[in-house]
């Protein structure tokens, strides 16, 4: 323990198979009358958000939509979905998506109530005051941001990946139905599911861990590692998904208290520069920096292949800690994640400059448990090209 532990979670957390019938009431106890639905052309082919639109119009609650959410969103998405926000007079964000639609729904309903733009706010603890409530709906199992207070946008500017955090991000409303990820094809569960496992292994291994927080990181870490990949091989298998759905929203109730590390750090510039999903540059560099961070604390990584269900009795400590990166690169070949940076066409030549790049994150570098130098991260690319 070597700082005070603050813990803070969405306003009110609902979750299980079915949990979706409960927005109208949940609309309702935020006094909505004119919600926008904050979503993506995907979902909405998918019937989700008409879904959700005629659930609240049922209850008499006429929700606007704004459906032009990006993958990775760019910054200027902010300010579309704002735009669309204020024409509609909108007193409730509704995110439904994966983390980029929850992602600009919190931003956007933050700049309802504060002045100015996105870019006055990126860092830690800059927001003034809340926003509009909001209610966030994942479609996805793997960012957790329906319970962060993190928003992570693309500054194409600079090819990085920027970081907003405040208390004030804290949705009213997590809700949360893992019968709504049962349609996600194989490779999204995969990459979003990774996530998900970054999330709680970062959290587990930080330089400042908590044991409060330890327990949902352990708990996500095992309830991924046993379900993953019958996830992605069954997608229908609705045991699978809701220990996906719980693994992801555990490792999102990890990030306000104690958040991620150098996995995260070195893949911003993967997903800034070349348009990597965050989940697939999670995935690739998580073994590599674990690798890395393994001297840091080898009781703790035998821990995560205790829960990945390595069998590690008989082992040295140090033996035990190294099944936890072997588990992780099977669990990634079992489920199809590109194993090498040149695999997804990203130049050698980028290497330096992916290092320094991600050398600017320090809000994660700092979490991290072994110091990250400009030429550890070089190094770490290079093993993992």
């Amino acid at each position: 323990m070597k700082r005070t532990l603050f813990f803070k979670m969405s306003g009110r957390l609902i979750f299980g198979i079915g949990a979706l019938k409960e927005l109208p009431e949940a609309a309702r106890r935020l006094g909505a009358k004119r919600p926008l639905i904050v979503t993506d052309p995907g979902i909405v082919k998918a019937g989700i958000c008409e879904r959700v639109r005629a659930m609240l119009c049922g209850a008499g609650i006429e929700p606007a939509v704004y459906d032009r959410v990006e993958p990775d969103p760019r910054i200027e998405v902010v300010g579309d979905c704002l735009a669309a926000g204020r024409a509609a007079g909108a007193d409730l964000f509704i995110g439904v998506g994966g983390g980029s639609a929850i992602d600009i729904a919190k931003m956007a309903a933050i700049l309802m109530a504060n002045p100015g733009d996105v870019g006055q706010y990126i860092g830690i603890d800059k927001i003034p005051q809340a926003g509009a409530p909001t209610i966030m709906i994942p479609t996805t199992a793997g960012t957790g941001s329906e319970v962060t207070p993190i928003v992570v946008l693309s500054d194409k500017k600079e090819h990085l990946k920027k970081g907003v955090v405040s208390d004030h991000l804290y949705p009213s409303v997590a809700l949360v139905d893992p019968e709504l990820t049962a349609g996600l094809p194989p490779q999204v569960t995969a990459f979003t599911g990774m996530d998900a496992l970054t999330h709680a292994i970062e959290a587990y291994t930080n330089k400042f861990a908590q044991p409060f927080v330890d327990m949902f990181a352990l708990e996500a870490i095992e309830r991924a590692g046993r379900s993953l990949r019958r996830a992605v091989a069954c997608g229908d298998d609705l045991d699978a998904r809701s220990d996906m759905s719980m693994a992801s929203t555990l490792g999102g109730m990890c990030l306000g208290s104690v958040n991620t590390a150098a996995v995260h750090a070195l893949a911003y510039p993967l997903g800034g520069t070349f348009d990597v999903p965050h989940g697939v540059a999670n995935a690739l560099l998580l073994p590599y920096v674990m690798e890395y961070n393994l001297i840091s604390d080898l009781g703790k990584y035998a821990d995560i292949a205790d829960a990945l269900g390595e069998e590690t009795d008989g082992l040295s400590l140090r033996e035990a800690a190294e099944r936890s990166v072997e588990a992780v690169v099977q669990l990634s070949k079992d489920i199809g994640i590109v194993a090498r940076l040149r695999d997804l066409d990203i130049p050698e030549s980028a290497i330096d400059g992916m290092a320094e790049a991600a050398m600017k994150v320090t809000r994660l570098l700092n979490n991290n448990p072994r110091a990250m130098t400009v030429e550890a991260a070089r190094a770490i690319y290079r093993k993992a090209y």
